[in-house]
């Protein structure tokens, strides 16, 4: 059978613009740091995958006065733990939804018997509370797998937690379709070899997605038409992605 592998941030909701970057100025502010991380900033650190990663890139780059400060690997660790609280909590909060026919989408592949899958960076705990705050505890037996945080050695753009899903599942790559919305998840994906769509945002927007199937601004609604950025496989007609498409995409 095939199967649909979705990443999580960007991707099935805008958590980096609306959710991380604001739980990370939080975090700052509770330590009395007089960092602040703007949306265009931000924007620029999202080239590094992880939270903490970002956290020394930002170290390194961008304080001035960073040699100075005792144990960063300690600093890190603490903002990085209150960051995830502030995010869970305007997660708890139900402040960020799903994108536009996500939700849809994935109800509709579940209920046909499509395969689902999470492959992300992000930590388990914040995958699963963003989860069942949209879809309720039913979100459990969407998916076969939910792949996240610390599970692989190397993180997106390597293709490790594409491989370790796909070994878990015992799927070859071409029998399934990758959901990303980046180009870094895209590389992570095509170097696992799995054909990929992609639902850009509003920090992946100019990004070079040639190597995707295509390239939508959201999967789009009935009353939400989605708007088709690039196709690299057929003509698409249709108003919003739904799974006709998707299986179309993976005959192709």
């Amino acid at each position: 059978m095939s199967a649909f592998i979705f990443d999580v941030d960007g991707t099935l909701a805008e958590t980096e613009r609306y959710g991380h970057r604001v739980a990370f100025n939080r975090a700052f502010a509770d330590a009395g740091l007089n960092w602040y991380w703007s949306e265009s900033l931000y924007g620029k650190l999202l080239s590094i995958s992880g939270g903490k990663e970002r956290l020394h890139h930002f170290l390194t780059h961008y304080v001035s006065n960073s040699e100075s400060i005792a144990n960063q690997e300690q600093l890190v660790k603490q903002l990085h733990a209150a960051k995830r609280h502030h995010y869970h909590y305007i997660l708890h909060n139900g402040e960020i939804g799903l994108r536009p026919g996500v939700k849809r989408f994935l109800k509709e592949a579940y209920q046909t018997g499509m395969r689902l899958a999470i492959a992300t960076t992000s930590s388990l705990e914040s995958v699963n509370l963003l989860l069942a705050t949209n879809l309720g505890e039913a979100y459990q037996s969407y998916f076969e797998i939910i792949a996240a945080g610390d599970i692989v050695p190397q993180k997106k753009p390597a293709p490790d937690i594409y491989q370790y899903v796909l070994d878990k599942m015992a799927l070859s790559p071409q029998a399934a379709l990758a959901f990303e919305d980046s180009q870094q998840g895209l590389k992570a994906a095509t170097m696992a070899k799995i054909k990929t769509v992609i639902t850009v945002n509003h920090y992946t927007l100019d990004q070079d997605f040639s190597d995707a199937v295509l390239v939508l601004d959201h999967l789009g609604e009935p009353d939400d038409r989605a708007f088709t950025i690039y196709n690299a496989a057929f003509s698409v007609h249709q108003s919003y992605f739904d799974l006709n498409l998707a299986k179309q995409l993976l005959q192709h």
